[in-house]
């Protein structure tokens, strides 16, 4: 526990200092400069992660990525001083004691969450050693053939690696996803000055749906897992994006980098690409305003954003896109068989679709929805999935029906709604395992429900009510805490994180280099390097592993 708060004070300290540096070049850029905390501290997270991904390219990320982004960010300090500290006053003086408090017990309570919990079943198969390799070698040509689900390329991991301190010997810390949590409930938090307000929001309803997120995550969260890291950034991305429509800005600035943040989510899990739709609005208000220049900057970001993203893929697995065979650009002799490819996504889909078999990829969703829906979820899940449903034809029934349509859906309203829903029907008909696509499921049914009762908003006595309705949610959500805290009590956390899984393991030998496999099962966790989850035939590019992999069957 105490690892985790030091690590993430030096998170903090880092990210601020990114997302500040960065804020203020694009503030003299575009007259925009963003002042919230938790939006500098956001935008320091995407530029760390590309510069992670980046200098994964050239070496391995470790002590020098880590000395050289310290050193950039103390200069930035010491250059921007009298702004960082105004910046930090303004936001005090802003902040209430309850609130300050507040967040003193967020930190608490999701470092120790982050010290100890379930370990995900995926982490120990290949989350771990995905770090691990960016650690060892940064990226290596065709890892993907060695195993297919190293190919996923989630940014997130090189993010990981990036903060992992594993260079010092101890251990390779996973603390960046309690960190992501512990950003989105200070978010959420925002919920406590509804009393005070006394109105609601629609983004409240969005931060709602945000906490309860959260609390089915908090068992979990010291799992590296790149599907928390992309739902939290969904949420943020949502809340943030409501909010600014609620404030009425006219500047297209804050929405066109809110944008730029809807790319680096693609980067995290390729399934969040529908979030893109977002980008309509500033993109319309950019040029109608002939701002041809603000549209080449915001272009240019995105791109800078998804650049090193592409290329890591590329040279992981040989594709643009993984696993997407159809997208066969580049002819590389490091590149994932197609067939290879084809099987893994297929897997995917029927494995999220609770099938288990990819020869039954292409069964209609007549034949396996009722089969997911009464076998793979839970019974909350299954209400979740209904009102989904119902939200979807009201949707449609909206657009078709123009008195409903004018009557309740604004124009933006429309766009954020139409983001989310895209988002949902992608998740639904493609993989729909319920931690895939959390934030579609819930912000599909709270956003809905926010419209709908829009013309409520001023009126005191439905603030009562919601307010009613989030004090016995809180009740309930922290009883259940209070109860997982007393179960991990004992658990001997409290200095350093609970560490990866450890497995019997075997071994053998290609070119000299020892590789480990399972004695049974599929998962290797961390400490033996390179594991993979069977003992298969692989074939080296060069004399080492750096120089990396090809197809066994080549």
């Amino acid at each position: 526990m105490f690892s985790i708060i030091v690590n993430w004070g030096y998170m903090a300290f880092t990210l601020f200092m990114m997302g500040y540096l960065f804020s203020h070049i694009i503030g003299k850029m575009s007259g925009y400069e963003i002042k919230n905390i938790t939006g500098i501290i956001s935008v320091g997270i995407v530029v760390a992660t590309v510069y992670s991904q980046i200098f994964s390219c050239f070496y391995k990320v470790g002590a020098v990525a880590n000395i050289i982004m310290l050193s950039a960010c103390i200069v930035a300090f010491i250059t921007l001083r009298k702004g960082i500290f105004r910046c930090l006053t303004e936001n005090m003086r802003h902040t209430s004691r309850f609130i300050r408090l507040g967040i003193l017990t967020l930190i608490l309570i999701w470092a120790f969450c982050a010290s100890r919990g379930y370990m995900h079943y995926d982490s120990d198969l290949y989350h771990a050693q995905s770090i691990r390799w960016i650690e060892e070698y940064g990226v290596v040509k065709g890892l993907g053939n060695i195993h297919v689900r190293f190919a996923y390329n989630s940014s997130f991991f090189a993010l990981s690696a990036l903060y992992s301190m594993s260079f010092l010997g101890d251990q390779s810390l996973h603390a960046v996803n309690g960190f992501l949590a512990l950003i989105l409930s200070i978010e959420v938090l925002e919920l406590s000055k509804l009393p005070k307000l006394k109105k609601v929001r629609l983004s409240d309803f969005a931060r709602l749906a945000a906490f309860y997120y959260l609390t089915t995550i908090y068992g979990e969260i010291t799992s590296p897992a790149s599907d928390y890291a992309i739902m939290c950034a969904v949420f943020f991305i949502i809340i943030k994006w409501l909010s600014l429509l609620e404030e009425n800005t006219k500047s297209a600035a804050p929405y066109a980098l809110i944008c730029v943040g809807c790319t680096y989510a693609v980067t995290l899990k390729l399934t969040a690409g529908f979030i893109l739709l977002l980008t309509i609005k500033p993109a319309c208000m950019l040029i109608k305003e002939k701002r041809w220049k603000a549209i080449a900057l915001y272009i240019f970001m995105g791109v800078v954003v998804i650049l090193p993203w592409i290329i890591r893929n590329v040279i992981i697995s040989g594709y643009l896109l993984y696993p997407f065979p159809a997208l066969d650009v580049f002819n590389v002799d490091w590149k994932i068989p197609a067939e290879m490819a084809a099987m893994d996504a297929a897997e995917i889909k029927t494995w999220g679709r609770g099938l288990y078999n990819a020869a039954l990829v292409s069964l209609p969703i007549t034949d396996w929805f009722p089969h997911w829906f009464s076998e793979t979820l839970p019974a909350l899940g299954k209400l979740f999935i209904v009102l989904d449903i119902l939200c979807i034809i009201l949707l449609i029934a909206a657009a078709v029906c123009k008195p409903l349509r004018t009557a309740v859906f604004t124009t933006d309203n429309c766009l954020t709604i139409a983001a989310i829903a895209a988002s949902y029907i992608f998740w639904q008909l493609s993989a729909p395992l319920l931690r895939y696509g959390y934030a579609y499921v819930l912000l599909m049914i709270f956003l809905t429900a926010g419209i709908l009762v829009g013309p409520l908003y001023n009126k005191k006595a439905f603030c009562k009510v919601f307010i009613a309705f989030l004090a016995l949610f809180s009740a309930a959500k922290f009883i259940s805490l209070a109860k997982h805290i007393n179960n991990e009590l004992e658990k001997p956390y409290y200095v350093k994180q609970q560490d990866y899984g450890t497995y019997e393991l075997n071994s053998f030998e290609i070119n000299g280099v020892r590789f480990y496999y399972p004695q049974s099962g599929d998962r290797v966790g961390y400490d033996a390097f390179p594991a993979i989850p069977r003992k298969i035939s692989i074939s080296l590019i060069g004399a080492d592993i750096s120089d990396g992999f090809k197809s066994a069957s080549d």
